[in-house]
């Protein structure tokens, strides 16, 4: 039986409205889909979550990564690459996993969690990272429960109901 729980996301909306403000000053890979800064907080049951938080997790990764890469050499084709922010490797493994689970007749992935190091070390061999978060993709659209705006509504919406420019951040 596949474990359940809930999770509340919101806890990190001062990154969340930080990436937000790149993507309208055209900062970041997906920029042209966000034009107005703004930040909303979901409710996300998991189900049955991928988390490469947890070790089983990392070997179904680790695993996919292998058979995957048996594939690409057995196809003479060249393996994906992640490249700065473009993480072509790692959605090809993914992706491969969720072809395992579907060949193999497994529950499907509801989410996706894990840790994401972005920005600069805190301080020298640090591996605290500036931007330090954890991302959740939702695979499963009725893993969402709800939508929320984070409080306070001004600090994190700061552009609501106004006129701004790209110079306003």
């Amino acid at each position: 039986m596949a474990r359940r729980r809930s999770i509340f996301l919101g806890q990190n909306s001062y990154r969340a409205l930080e990436y937000a403000e790149e993507c309208a000053k055209r900062q970041q890979k997906f920029s042209d889909e966000i034009t107005t800064p703004f930040v909303i907080g979901a409710i996300i049951e998991l189900g049955n979550c991928l988390n490469l938080l947890e070790p089983k997790s990392i070997a179904i990764i680790k695993n996919a990564y292998e058979g995957l890469k048996e594939l690409f050499e057995q196809s003479g084709e060249s393996m994906p690459v992640n490249k700065g922010a473009n993480r072509a490797l790692d959605c090809a493994v993914i992706q491969y996993v969720h072809q395992i689970n579907i060949a193999s007749g497994n529950l499907a992935y509801d989410t996706i969690k894990s840790s994401f190091n972005e920005g600069g070390q805190v301080y020298p061999s640090s591996n605290f990272t500036e931007r330090l978060h954890i991302e959740i993709c939702v695979i499963n659209p009725e893993s969402i429960k709800g939508y929320f705006l984070p409080r306070p509504v001004n600090e994190f919406n700061s552009y609501l109901n106004r006129e701004y420019s790209n110079s306003d951040f």
